[in-house]
């Protein structure tokens, strides 16, 4: 029978071998025009899964389906669920009644990742294009708009993720009342610690009465058993083709390296010019890892794309797209793109790090030799690596327990894998033919949020999470650019230091100031008071001696026959730190000399309380009592209060720095 169409599949490559399979799905009872849309892309007969499990799941039975990676499972659930819907096709040929039409989802497919929603939902949509059923893909990383319309417009089919699952349902935008059908594609994946209470909870919202199927590569013992707990009466069917032994695909050749961690770029760089290499998957287990070695492989000259969990899901599609489309020869991804993608052409699949267990290896290398074509798959084991793979090797029977140590120079690498004899690290220019990830546009997906490359959109955008809220809310506004910032002389200059009881404070003058106009202050002591004070300094709480020094120096004007002198003794300065025992002589001088013109009457401290009390009394004998709020002095000029008014006759005499007490005590005395 000529085919003129490509397939649509990856898979249709075993449908071309007409001698060796006779059986067609017209055979096994599918409807004639869900045959003739599979006959348009070039499918004709089924894989033994598919054989296997259509008479038991059309009767309406539970089925447990479990079959090696690339075999054709999508088809083997999604060709009964596309039978048990009703669409308006059926009700024009007579298959169904008017009553019997919905828009509410009739069956309901979930999936572990969006990669693999996104690949169901196309395959079901090819296989059920004559009938016009209606698959939706619901999952995250996209606008909730879109997929609620298409919900309103009526929904025959459902593939999503469970998290947007719950998400609409919870929002009663997605009615889940009238399923048929559930599918748990990856099954063990989904019935894991990490889905199962999701999962859980969207079984719960199902009406009891369903047909439940599970299907997977791997189906543990445990998982079966839980599975039983879901279901009414399985059908385990397990299906292998008769010339393929073992848990991996005979067509897969499997070549294990013990590579160091250093090399490793170097060797992949050089395995990916092997002669007939086509596309090619790398899996890596970190994110961080899978963006390196795909910014390293495109600085070496590959056209190469990254999928992991720190993109946003606008641009896993579009590495996805470009290598479907032939414009990346290279995927670097972690294990999210590990189950259920299904590429044409795949040739060389490389574990750039050792996978957790024989399950992840498992679908790994299953990216290639799919549908009876043949693949290479090639794993680097690191030296920590080791047990980690001999377990693997143990559980799939492999014989592959002690790698060999292999550098990028090793001659047995080159033999083995066909690569050219001189071949280096960095692709020739001249073998730089594909259009590269940036010749494939990111599609406006209207995304909610993302990690990585989608945070700069984000913040494009005002910044929104994965749920669509804004993660600005709450938070101070970003500050202005340098540009607009307003300088910093043109400031107006913070005021709350200078105000006292709601009076703004003039600004003070200078010490020498302050000491020529001493004259008028005596003539006039209400003048003095009013003069303005000294602004507040930091750090200067515990010797103030320029402050004690200025009113010094208006003291000493009093005297009319050295009022010169004074002026030329303002500027002298005392030393830094002033113990409590410098001070001592000098209150006993002050009360020797009885000054003739008063200082601002201030609270003391308590240190110096009794040398400020002879002071305080000749203040208030000469000037009549102001108010408190005028008189109070600030802190900062206690000091000036507690220096004695006589002390500039012997301002010539400055004290050292801590002086022991015997040698500040003999000026005291002689005085």
């Amino acid at each position: 029978m000529a085919r003129s169409r490509p397939p649509a599949f990856a898979s249709d490559c075993v449908h071309r071998r007409g001698n060796a399979l006779t059986t067609t799905f017209r055979d096994l009872g599918i409807l004639s025009e869900t045959a003739e849309a599979l006959e348009a892309v070039g499918i004709i007969s089924p894989f033994p899964i598919q054989e296997m499990t259509l008479p038991v799941a059309l009767s309406g039975s539970d089925v447990i389906g479990q079959a090696k990676t690339g075999t054709g499972k999508t088809l083997g659930f999604g060709l009964p669920l596309l039978e048990r819907v009703t669409v308006p096709a059926d009700v024009e040929a007579g298959r169904a009644k008017p009553e019997q039409l919905t828009d509410a989802p009739q069956a309901l497919i979930v999936v572990p990742t969006r990669e693999l929603c996104q690949q169901v939902t196309n395959d079901l949509l090819t296989a059920g294009k004559a009938r016009n059923v209606r698959v939706l893909a619901i999952y995250g990383g996209r606008a909730y708009e879109p997929q609620v319309e298409a919900l309103k417009k009526g929904i025959d089919i459902v593939v999503g993720t469970p998290g947007r699952l719950l998400d609409l349902a919870g929002q009663k935008k997605l009615n889940l009342k009238h399923i048929k059908c559930l599918v748990l594609d990856e099954a063990d994946e989904m019935l894991d610690l990490g889905f199962l209470p999701d999962v859980e909870r969207i079984i719960n919202m199902l009406p009891p009465k369903r047909q439940t199927m599970l299907f997977s590569a791997t189906m543990p013992g445990a998982v079966i058993g839980l599975a039983r707990r879901y279901m009414s009466q399985p059908t385990h069917i397990r299906a292998t083709a008769p010339d393929d032994e073992g848990q991996t695909v005979a067509n897969t050749k499997q070549h294990v390296y013990r590579a160091h961690n250093m090399d490793k770029p170097e060797m992949v760089s050089r395995i990916l010019q092997a002669d007939g290499r086509g596309l090619a998957m790398i899996f890596c287990r970190t994110k961080r890892t899978a963006a390196d070695i795909a910014e390293q492989l495109e600085k070496r000259g590959f056209a190469s794309g990254a999928v992991h969990g720190d993109l946003g899901q606008g641009a896993r599609e579009q590495a996805l797209r470009a290598f479907r489309n032939g414009k990346v020869d290279v995927l670097v991804c972690t294990d999210v793109a590990a189950r259920g993608i299904d590429v044409g052409g795949v040739t060389h699949v490389i574990n750039y790090q050792s996978p957790e267990d024989e399950k992840t290896y498992l679908h790994r290398i299953g990216r290639t030799g799919r549908a009876g074509a043949k693949g290479i798959a090639i794993t680097l084991v690191d030296w920590d690596d080791i047990p980690r793979w001999q377990l693997i090797n143990k559980a799939l029977n492999l014989g592959l327990s002690d790698p060999v140590e292999t550098y990028s120079s090793s001659p047995h690498l080159y033999e083995e894998l066909s690569i050219p004899a001189g071949t280096k690290g960095v692709l020739p220019r001249a073998e730089r033919t594909r259009a590269g990830l940036r010749a494939e546009e990111v599609e406006d997906l209207g995304e909610t949020g993302g990690k990585g490359g989608s945070r700069g959109r984000d913040r494009e955008r005002g910044g929104r999470d994965r749920d669509g809220r804004d993660r600005d809310r709450g938070r101070a506004p970003a500050p202005a650019p340098e540009a607009e910032r307003e300088p910093r002389e043109a400031r107006t200059p913070r005021r709350r230091r200078r105000t006292r009881s709601g009076t703004p404070l003039e600004t003070p003058a200078p010490a020498v100031a302050v000491a020529e106009a001493a004259p008028a202050a005596v003539a006039s002591p209400e003048a003095e008071l009013t003069e303005p004070r000294a602004p507040r300094r930091r750090r200067r709480t515990r010797s103030n001696s320029e402050a004690a020094e200025a009113v010094v120096d208006t003291v000493e004007t009093v005297q009319p026959t050295e009022p010169a002198e004074a002026e030329t003794e303002a500027p002298a300065t005392k030393p830094r730190r002033r113990t409590r025992k410098a001070a001592e002589p000098a209150a006993e001088v002050t009360e020797a000399a009885e000054p003739e013109a008063e200082a601002p009457a201030a609270k003391p401290r308590r240190r110096t309380r009794k040398a400020a009390e002879p002071v305080s009394e000749t203040v208030e004998a000469e000037i009549p009592a102001q108010p408190t709020e005028e008189t109070k002095p600030r802190r900062r000029t206690r000091k000036a209060a507690e220096a004695p008014a006589a002390a500039a006759e012997e301002a010539t005499v400055t004290k050292p720095r801590r002086r022991p007490r015997k040698a500040v005590a003999a000026p005291a005395e002689e005085s």
